[in-house]
Formats: C-alpha cells, sequence, structure tokens
C-alpha cells in the first residue's frame, strides 16, 4: 500500500479475510464505510510506511499474534512521533479469591457454553488456554516499554480480567 486515503479516518487492518467482510458490512448498515479503509495482512509485517498513523489500536488480538515483540515493534514503526499505541486484552485477575472462581469458570463453563451455542468447543477451550498463556500486565507492560514506547500504563478492568495498555511513540 503506498499511501492511505487521506479522506478516510479509519484504517481496519485483520489477518483474517472473513473479519474483514464482517466489519465492512457491520460499517455498510452504519453508513460508516466511506471513512474507513480495509487491510488484509499480517501485524508481524504491517504494510504501511514509517509514521503513519496517530494512534494505533488493537483489541483481543495481540494475544493471537505468534510472535508479538514484532506486532509491538511494527506498531511503534507506523506510528508518528508522539502517536499513542492502546491495547486492550484479556489479562491476568488480580483479586485471589476472583481468580479462583475465574479460573474455574474459565475451563470448566466457556468450553461447555461455546459447545452448546456454537457446537464449538475447541475454539473455546482454545480462547480460555490463550488467555493463560499471555504475558501478565506488569509483562506485557515491559515489552511494550522495550519496543520503545514512553509513558506506558496500564489500567485493570474488572479486577483484571481484563487490562487496557497504552504507551507513546516519543
Amino acid at each position: 500500500m503506498d499511501s492511505l486515503s487521506p479522506t478516510r479516518d479509519v484504517t481496519v487492518f485483520d489477518l483474517s479475510e472473513s473479519m474483514l467482510e464482517v466489519g465492512k458490512l457491520r460499517a455498510l448498515q452504519a453508513g460508516l464505510d466511506s471513512r474507513i479503509d480495509w487491510v488484509h495482512g499480517n501485524a508481524e509485517d504491517l504494510p504501511f510506511a514509517d509514521d503513519s498513523f496517530d494512534a494505533y489500536t488493537i483489541a483481543f488480538g495481540i494475544r493471537n499474534v505468534t510472535h508479538i515483540e514484532r506486532a509491538l515493534d511494527e506498531a511503534f514503526r507506523v506510528l508518528k512521533p508522539g502517536g499513542r499505541f492502546m491495547c486492550l486484552e484479556f489479562s491476568q485477575v488480580t483479586n485471589p479469591l476472583l481468580a479462583w472462581f475465574y479460573e474455574k469458570y474459565s475451563f470448566q463453563v466457556i468450553p461447555v457454553m461455546g459447545q452448546i451455542i456454537a457446537s464449538d468447543w475447541k475454539s473455546y477451550q482454545y480462547l480460555v488456554e490463550s488467555i493463560r498463556m499471555f504475558p501478565d500486565q506488569e509483562e506485557f507492560l515491559t515489552m511494550i516499554e522495550d519496543s520503545g514506547f514512553s509513558g506506558v500504563t496500564y489500567k485493570n478492568l474488572s479486577q483484571g480480567i481484563c487490562a487496557i495498555h497504552s504507551g507513546f511513540k516519543l
């Protein structure tokens, strides 16, 4: 991609073409399709020039990237100086009692619900396993800093079930 459209407000990027198609349909239904660029590709090798974006957001996706460090390096590369990185992702529960209940719920209820509702035990089992494998809040913060971001912080949501990490390219 040589350049981004100056008339577009948002670029949506995803590895899954089918997810992009769902997004395009929803944008069309909401009347937003003319304001969005849709790009298929891998977060570890973004097809954008250096210093292209004011903001880079990712929600519930970085956990599925094979090489998280490469995706963070790419996010840093494509952000303009002063640009902000924000990541919403499942994280580690901070309250020990809630953590015990959440662990039981995750492994004993979520895959069963996936089987009942979507006839898909495997995907929901993968979901809970991938959450457990993802770095905790502090470790992920360090990974973001190691990619060059400054002022990195995080905020736990729902006692750490999810967290929002944020950093700036200065």
